[in-house]
């Protein structure tokens, strides 16, 4: 199977969609003539044009509120924000507008499309170009969020995501375009809302998404050269998210530590923790864990940003604490 980057994934994503419905388009900042900010458009609009890889101006409520009167009206766009940070001033359009417009039109405007774009921490961009908005995402009904965490994942995902009658939230990373991994050649769809069980274990369950894979997969292997077993859940998407998977999991290790990138309050690890807690509080052996961002803007330098930010070290020792080593 060959290997392509991320951004590969993404483009192939995007490129076979839209050779099979002209209904779709591609609209957002750079992403035609400079072949995109981060290069995942590149060469598209030579083969669709500048009527379906469409450049906007620096007005991100604007070009997502065209994308959802676009939707409105039978079209699928897919609207690339250069940060999900710049997606605060667009924030209006996708909540009251995307998200709603469904239910408000008693089923008569389903709203077929995707914001798409990198989330979180990227290095030294400082407070108000490393923030992650998932939760918050996830937090309204209408929408479904998705966070792949590598290039297979990516272009399935991406791909359920376009041909999805719901407006989607689809979160990237910036620190991950360049990642290699194995896509096939052929066609192939992953479901939005199922878990993928990376690595199957018995001591304890770790459940992250996105880039934070990276570290709860290193965490994983340090685990394992000490003996420990460590059950590895990549969510995938967390609305809907799989519960279901995480809570069998817990059922057998006993265990349960979350690592998210977003600051602790009100955090997609809470949610999961109260859930857990819920339908699987006799299963529990410790208390569980979460290894969230420090409850502070991320600063600039890369001193602090390690400090702040989840990392193999903190997650080892959340997993001491609940195997009370």
């Amino acid at each position: 199977m060959r290997e392509i980057q991320f951004r590969e994934a993404l483009r192939e994503a995007m490129s076979e969609e839209m050779r099979r419905d002209e209904k779709i388009f591609l609209m957002g900042e750079e992403v035609a003539q400079y072949n995109g900010a981060y290069k995942v458009s590149q060469g598209m609009l030579d083969e669709f044009g500048e009527e379906r890889v469409i450049d906007t101006p620096i007005a991100e409520l604007g070009f997502a509120g065209i994308g959802v009167g676009a939707a409105m009206n039978g079209l699928r766009p897919i609207i690339e924000f250069m940060t999900f940070n710049f997606s605060l001033v667009a924030i209006d359009q996708v909540i009251n507008s995307a998200a709603k417009m469904m239910s408000m039109s008693g089923g008569q405007f389903p709203i077929p499309m995707v914001f798409r774009g990198p989330t979180g921490n990227a290095g030294m961009l400082s407070s108000q170009h490393s923030q992650n908005f998932e939760n918050w995402y996830a937090n309204t009904p209408g929408l479904k969020v998705v966070v792949p965490s590598n290039p297979y994942d990516a272009k399935g995902l991406l791909k359920s995501s376009i041909r999805d009658n719901d407006p989607v939230i689809f979160m990237e990373s910036e620190l991950m375009y360049g990642d290699k991994g194995e896509v096939p050649e052929g066609e192939y769809l992953l479901p939005i809302g199922q878990a993928h069980i990376v690595k199957e274990g018995t001591d304890v369950t770790l459940v992250s998404f996105g880039k934070m894979m990276k570290v709860v997969n290193e965490a994983a292997e340090e685990l394992a050269k000490n003996g420990v077993s460590a059950e590895v859940i990549d969510l995938r998407s967390v609305r809907p998210l799989d519960y279901p998977t995480i809570i069998e999991s817990v059922k057998k290790t006993n265990r349960l530590v979350i690592v998210e990138e977003a600051w602790p309050l009100s955090s997609l690890a809470t949610d999961i923790s109260f859930n857990v807690q819920k339908d699987a509080f006799d299963y529990l052996d410790a208390p569980i864990r979460r290894v969230n961002s420090l409850d502070l803007p991320l600063p600039y330098a890369p001193t602090l940003i390690e400090a702040i930010l989840p990392n193999v070290k903190r997650t080892l020792e959340a997993v001491d604490s609940v195997m009370y080593r």
